[in-house]
């Protein structure tokens, strides 16, 4: 089977040749370079520059040469020939054979987030391809990767990313994308993409050069000038984008990066609504999941139809059960997790049964109201987490919770998290209880070295334990190569025999949500959720599930605690005839209508 897509932008194979297409409205004129020969393109109206070349085919090289002689790449290039300053590559999409794959339904996705280049040692699709069949006897259902958009240099997260439509080199050919891809369909695994909408990375972006109209000049994000999406040109370049990894690269969906950037205004239709009317348009029939970052904590592009069906985005991730579980294990206080510490049991308790904390109150850390009310939302909106690649690689050190918080304490609320009924998320490793960081890592030079490292360490200033400058110097550098080393997960942790214990704990969490609670998540209603104590360390919520109530009870502390009686066949945890142990959590299900 063959999958393509036909872009707007850039270079296309066709019948007779190649056609290469670029939207450049701050020039009068631009020519193709294919080797040591430049040829005029046409101009067809409203910025646009055309030409098809017979002789250019499968692996040519490519540029645009603007008026003044600068030489930029495609922007929305399928391959490179090099890094992002270069050339590109034209690449025959129709060379991959794909195997049959359905899908799978959104309320089965238990997700692990990966970064391609730390998930193994070698740092590539076809290594990360041997993985597979751990993540299946894990229990693990999607793979979440990291963006893959090329960036600058060989290293880094992936959200400075330049090249949208390029998948990184450092991890492989886009073939090898599609081969990981077919890999896990094989499998039964789900793959979604994390892709960047809101802003282009600070080196190989030449986009200023020939279209500033690109960009909205009244408005900047934390990251970079913002785009204006309300010029066709521009909103064709991401709309095409997203279907372009939907089609071509057969992906089961896409996470949307801080969404609350991609901001739409003058648009008779908002971006990211027709983004996913779009795909699910050209994708009929398929389970295609389509996931936020937003931390407005707004409702409106999540909700369900009169059926239940989503309409929009399938979930958003809820930062603040990750907020409030990571204030209760760890204590921290400082920064956005000021808005967690008063009440944090009724808070913990709000985010198992209502999805957002926030609905509406007035946010100390933002000085300002925040969110919408979420209870009427159903609980498989949400996408909750205890560890991501946000959380733990935004830390000055990249620490792992395991190593802010104790053993027993994780575990408990590892429980609630795999065996609630929101979808569960977890980071790489933490299958096993990974302890190596995952730190803030880059492959910038110069003066954008100097930079970036500097601008890490000031961003620690604020935080009472880094006020004095030789704390903040130890912060890892993140454009040395031992930061990139030393985030690599430890597959032989996973084998020894504490990482064999945490697997096996694990496993039967995940082997319990797919036999006993994944089967009454399909048509689990909005308003299900119900806190019946949340107090002292003691949480205990009810949820009405498809034909079935979950109870979930749990004591956080380091005493035995008497749990609210619950009713139903115990799935795990013991009995609630006598006083619940610390750290410890009892769920049931019970039939009901």
């Amino acid at each position: 089977m063959k999958r393509i897509f036909r872009k707007s932008w850039g270079a296309e194979l066709v019948e007779g040749g190649t056609r290469f297409r670029l939207w450049a409205p701050g020039q009068d004129q631009v020519r193709l370079r294919i080797g040591a020969q430049d040829h005029p393109m046409h101009a067809e109206g409203d910025g646009w520059f055309e030409l098809m070349v017979p002789e250019a085919g499968a692996g040519t090289n490519y540029a645009f040469v603007l008026m003044d002689g600068q030489v930029v790449p495609d922007p929305a290039a399928r391959a490179q020939a090099g890094d992002v300053h270069g050339p590109s590559r034209v690449t025959d999409p129709c060379a991959f054979d794909w195997s049959p794959w359905e899908g799978r339904p959104w309320e089965e996705a238990v997700i692990l987030e990966i970064h391609v280049g730390t998930f193994t040692p070698e740092g590539t699709f076809r290594a990360a391809m041997e993985k597979l069949p751990h993540l299946v006897e894990t229990g693990i259902t999607a793979v979440e990767i990291m963006p893959v958009a090329q960036f600058a240099g060989n290293r880094g997260w992936g959200y400075d990313g330049v090249l949208p439509y390029t998948p990184h080199p450092a991890y492989g050919t886009p073939d090898d994308m599609k081969a990981f891809i077919d890999a896990a369909h094989r499998h039964g695994l789900m793959v979604l993409l994390d892709v960047v909408y809101n802003h282009f990375g600070p080196e190989g972006n030449y986009l200023h050069a020939y279209a500033p109209d690109f960009f909205d000049p009244d408005r900047q994000t934390p990251w970079g000038a913002a785009i204006a999406y309300q010029r066709e040109p521009v909103r064709r370049y991401f709309i095409e984008n997203a279907l372009y990894w939907i089609e071509e690269f057969h992906l089961d969906g896409l996470r949307l990066d801080a969404v609350d950037h991609v901001r739409d205004p003058k648009s008779e239709r908002e971006i990211l609504v027709e983004i996913a009317q779009r795909i699910r348009e050209a994708n009929p029939g398929r389970h295609i999941h389509l996931t936020t970052e937003d931390n407005r904590n707004i409702t409106r592009l999540h909700e369900r139809d009169g059926d239940g069906r989503i309409k929009l985005y399938s979930g958003e991730w809820n930062d603040d059960f990750h907020n409030v579980a990571h204030v209760i294990a760890t204590g921290e206080s400082e920064g956005y997790y000021a808005d967690f510490t008063g009440d944090h049991w009724g808070k913990l308790g709000r985010a198992l049964a209502e999805g957002f904390i926030w609905q509406g109150e007035h946010s100390v850390h933002a000085d300002a109201p925040r969110g919408e009310p979420s209870a009427h939302l159903p609980p498989t909106a949400f996408v909750d987490f205890l560890q991501n690649h946000d959380q733990t690689g935004n830390r000055a050190f990249g620490e792992r919770l395991l190593a802010l918080s104790s053993a027993p304490m994780v575990r408990a609320l590892m429980t609630i998290h795999l065996l609630s009924p929101h979808i569960p998320l977890m980071f790489m490793g933490e299958e096993w209880g990974e302890v190596r960081p995952f730190a803030f890592f880059t492959d910038f030079h110069g003066d954008l070295a100097e930079a970036v490292r500097e601008g890490r360490r000031r961003e620690f200033a604020a935080f009472g334990e880094f006020q004095n400058e030789s704390l903040r110097a130890m912060i890892p550098d993140p454009n040395a190569l031992s930061t990139f080393e030393a985030s690599r997960i430890d597959w032989d942790r996973a084998n020894g025999e504490e990482g064999r214990d945490w697997l096996a704990f694990t496993r039967h969490l995940l082997q319990v949500r797919a036999q006993r609670i994944v089967p009454h998540l399909a048509g689990a209603p909005g308003h299900g959720g119900r806190v019946i104590h949340a107090d002292e360390g003691l949480i205990a919520v009810d949820w009405q599930l498809d034909g079935a109530v979950l109870r979930m009870r749990a004591n956080l502390t380091d005493h035995p605690q008497d749990a609210p009686a619950a009713s139903g066949e115990i799935l795990a945890g013991p009995p609630l005839d006598a006083p619940l142990p610390p750290f410890t959590v009892t769920c049931l299900l019970e039939a009901a209508a």
